[in-house]
């Protein structure tokens, strides 16, 4: 079954790239209906006007279809019975309380700055990443060890503060409209285009009334981040120091930003928080307020909250995880930057999170059961295996 799952991914994917769903070319239309915003000027979708290449995704579609129906056909639980016959244990080497990198960025730039990554760079990263085996997950998933990557590949999580423009610009080129293809969503879609299995999971913590810093086109750009499987998340409304702000000032702040966001997302659900500066309450009884709380009928619940952190971070199962303070690594060439720890994974393959391929198990070596949080399971099972030595 997982071989067909992912077979059937790989299909949508490409029929989802080969048809234009990144198209770069946009209308921006003065006459949108207000629909009670307070914009000047609203942006339609992303336009696809190639006839021919619906008519393949059509046809694509079918096959897909007409696929699914055979597989359905199949006893699903003779595969769900031989899912753990699938991997070699000793080859792969699964390890699901291994570390996990989550990634920091915030603006992408010419120059490599402190906190502006090169555009070099930053395309350079994304290829170390897919070589070395990691794939992106959403933190969501990170956090919830809703992890479904490939046997013997790392899971990694892409996150970017502040919503800068280097992030997701819009740019006129012969009088149309498009992504710059180097703002950091242009830069994904077209890796993703390139390698369909390394996704467009990532999150942008957004702050302000003005993200992404066009604002004629927030109400675009916030429904494509969502529409292509990417996330939004808070990041305060004032881009605030939460740890000199009282119970009432954080609860306005976190959720005067949700209320902004749900102006154009009334659907979404904005449930992480990315500290700014990486601070927080040293009182735990107004620390709390940073993960649930509500500001004049506006309600907030964060399962997870981004420190500045220079660290990888445990598995979500791990008994050492916490949610309320989750490390990330700095996107940087720098001393403890990511560069740094690629490096440090390739030399100590051991400390890596591993995945079995399988997200309803959680496949893990012998000599780690001590550091299991069963509770963190739910219903996943746990195996675990003797891991050989190496001779």
């Amino acid at each position: 079954m997982k071989t067909y799952i992912k077979h059937t991914i790989a299909i949508i994917l490409s029929v989802t790239l080969f048809t234009g769903c990144t198209a770069s070319t946009i209308k921006v239309d003065n006459k949108v209906e207000n629909n009670g915003k307070n914009n000047d000027t609203k942006t339609e979708e992303l336009v696809e006007n190639n006839d021919k290449d619906k008519k393949e995704q059509n046809e694509n579609n079918g096959n897909l279809k007409a696929s699914q129906s055979n597989e359905n056909s199949t006893n699903n639980d003779e595969h769900e019975d031989s899912k753990s016959k699938e991997i070699n244990l000793q080859e792969i080497k699964p390890n699901e309380l291994g570390q996990v990198m989550v990634i920091m960025y915030h603006a992408l730039g010419d120059e490599e700055k402190k906190y502006i990554r090169s555009i070099e760079n930053f395309k350079e990263d994304l290829k170390l990443l897919y070589e070395k085996g990691y794939r992106p997950v959403s933190l969501e998933d990170y956090i919830n060890n809703n992890i479904d990557v490939e046997p013997g590949k790392t899971p990694v999580v892409l996150t970017f503060d502040d919503g800068n423009l280097s992030d997701f610009n819009v740019i006129e080129e012969n009088g149309e409209k498009k992504i710059d293809p180097n703002s950091a969503i242009g830069i994904l879609e077209e890796f993703n285009k390139k390698y369909p299995d390394f996704g467009l999971e990532a999150t942008f913590y957004i702050y302000g009334e003005n993200p992404f810093r066009q604002k004629n086109l927030i109400d675009y750009k916030l429904n494509y981040i969502v529409e292509r499987g990417m996330d939004i998340g808070n990041h305060s409304f004032g881009h605030d120091k939460l740890s000199t702000l009282s119970k009432e000032e954080i609860k306005r702040t976190l959720a005067r930003n949700v209320k902004f966001i749900k102006q154009y997302l009334p659907d979404y659900e904005v449930n992480t928080l990315s500290l700014p500066y990486g601070a927080r309450p040293k009182d735990e009884e107004t620390r709390k307020y940073l993960y649930k709380g509500s500001f004049e009928g506006i309600e907030y619940n964060n399962i997870g909250a981004l420190a500045v952190g220079a660290n990888p971070e445990h598995s979500s199962v791990h008994k050492e995880f916490d949610y309320e303070y989750i490390n990330r690594v700095h996107g940087s060439s720098e001393e403890f930057g990511l560069r740094y720890w690629l490096e440090y994974f390739d030399k100590h393959p051991e400390k890596r999170y591993i995945s079995d391929g399988d997200k309803d198990t959680v496949t893990i070596p012998e000599s780690k059961s001590d550091f299991i949080n069963e509770k963190g399971l739910g219903e996943r099972k746990l195996r675990t295996y003797k891991l050989e030595e190496t001779k």
